[in-house]
């Protein structure tokens, strides 16, 4: 963008973000400050220029051909082996027990263990968790607490939109990512504009990088009828910052179609 004018290299950009090449867009959104211009119409006064923003970056992410993992299929379970619906509240063979919500699930430590950073700091580590046989969980509702069990023990659960964000944070709380991305979908299924602001709270809340970005390529698509509600230019002043970082890192992505020599 070697214009010197500021509207001249914003209407440049603009029309680059429809005709440029895939190949190219490194190049003329990362290396010479494309994407910057972009940004900086989306954070202007002008709710035409807001608007033209919006619209080229959406585009722009359509043509990166790095839509959000929101858009595709739930994640598969990884590759480990899984101790099996039979043992998810079985006594048999129990080793500890949680307590929640006043009644007691039986657990193995061995199946805990293999799950997640948190059950190895808790078994592993120095808290007094470590050789207790009861473990209080205060926090989680018994329904929320068995999905994730169930999710620990068989690497899979079905998870609806009605428990889908406490299930969300109790699988932040715990560090199991494949279950953060089950939720982080079923939610996704749900943003509309009357909810996306509280939506990407929430992935700011829980660290829900997918729904996160769910909630920035809805922003950019709907951005003609979101710019019609109040508090609108705060939602887009607070997304700013990780649309940067979205497109930095999509427009930087090798790309997959490209035949290599």
């Amino acid at each position: 963008m070697r214009v010197a004018e500021k509207p001249v290299q914003r209407r440049v950009a603009l029309a680059l973000a429809y005709l440029c090449s895939p190949d190219d867009q490194r190049t003329i959104f990362i290396d010479n400050n494309g994407l910057e211009l972009l940004l900086g119409l989306l954070g202007s006064t002008s709710t035409k220029q807001q608007l033209d923003g919006a619209v080229a970056l959406y585009k722009l992410s359509n043509k990166a051909m790095t839509l959000s993992p929101m858009d595709a299929a739930p994640p598969s379970p990884t590759p480990q082996v899984y101790l099996g619906e039979q043992y998810v509240n079985n006594a048999t063979l129990s080793d500890v027990t949680f307590l929640v919500e006043g009644r007691r699930f039986y657990a193995h430590r061995i199946c805990l263990l293999a799950s997640s950073d948190a059950f190895r700091a808790m078994f592993d580590g120095g808290y007094r968790e470590k050789d207790a046989r009861d473990i209080e969980i205060p926090n989680i509702k018994w329904e929320v607490f068995e999905l994730m069990m169930r999710f620990i023990y068989t690497g899979s659960v079905d998870v609806t939109l009605d428990i889908a964000q406490d299930l969300l944070r109790a699988a932040d709380q715990y560090l199991l990512e494949g279950l953060k991305r089950l939720c982080e979908y079923t939610i996704a299924q749900d943003i509309s504009l009357e909810n996306v602001s509280s939506m990407y709270e929430l992935s700011e809340a829980f660290h829900a990088i997918s729904l996160r970005h769910t909630c920035i390529l809805f922003i950019l698509e709907h951005f003609d009828k979101l710019s019609a509600r109040p508090g609108h230019l705060h939602l887009i002043q607070r997304t700013v910052p990780e649309i940067r970082n979205y497109f930095a890192k999509a427009l930087t992505k090798p790309n997959p179609h490209k035949l290599r020599l």
